[in-house]
């Protein structure tokens, strides 16, 4: 998979060469480049964005940096996706990280000030993507998220592949409650079930605390669960 970032602020990437993103593109599973915005400016000074018609405050994003960068990639000639990180976009969710993983190619684009030119939304952009009802400075912090939650189900990309399996929302419910050493801390015991060494017993109880998890932290989830129980959906 080949990941481009377009962006104003390419030393924000640093943390996508640590852990599990570095292992991801030593081992050859992942391309990540950012691609520098200014690189395409409009002219010598590397203006990239201008005031906004109607006359509202904050600046945008111009459309003919944003073209030119998002072509230089190729990710159309490859088949791939163009992806624009806003506010406004469809939630991110693990099912959508899901299909992403399969992509041989994303340009994630990280905009900035009021957002990008809208043409440049309607003429380059397959898909815009939110990562939560609320707003940040820039598209970096999202492109980083939705960059790694979509390299880490690439296979080989984890230590053991069984674990991402069992993560938060991979099964449609939220993670069981998770316990190491020592057996007591500060007078808090282990559940016992999971001392038994009873493979079914353990089993029972870590679906049990899910959906309980899930239940009281992510109702939403909880219903569309029962919902698919109803029709026989499990």
């Amino acid at each position: 998979m080949k990941i481009d970032c377009i962006t104003i602020f390419p030393e924000m990437f640093a943390p996508m060469k640590q852990s599990i993103m570095g292992r991801a593109q030593s081992k050859g599973l992942m391309e990540f480049n950012t691609v520098y915005l200014r690189d395409f400016a409009i002219n010598d000074y590397g203006q990239v964005d201008d005031v906004p018609y109607g006359g509202e405050p904050g600046m945008v994003l111009r459309p003919e940096p944003l073209a030119n960068a998002i072509r230089s990639t190729g990710v159309k000639e490859d088949g791939g996706k163009v992806i624009y990180l806003t506010a406004d976009g469809v939630p991110f969710t693990h099912k959508l990280a899901k299909e992403l993983s399969k992509e041989s190619h994303l340009v994630l684009v990280c905009g900035h000030y009021k957002g990008i030119d809208d043409r440049i939304r309607q003429s380059e952009v397959d898909l815009e993507i939110s990562i939560g009802d609320f707003v940040v400075s820039g598209g970096e912090l999202p492109a980083m998220l939705v960059t790694d939650a979509v390299v880490r189900l690439l296979d080989g990309a984890l230590g053991n592949k069984e674990s991402g399996e069992t993560d938060s929302f991979a099964q449609g419910v939220l993670g069981w409650p998770v316990y190491t050493r020592p057996e007591v801390f500060e007078g808090k015991k282990v559940p016992e079930v999971l001392l038994s060494g009873h493979h079914a017993n353990i089993k029972a109880w870590r679906r049990q605390e899910s959906l309980k998890r899930t239940q009281e932290r992510r109702p939403d989830i909880f219903k569309n669960l029962e919902e698919d129980t109803k029709f026989g959906i499990k």
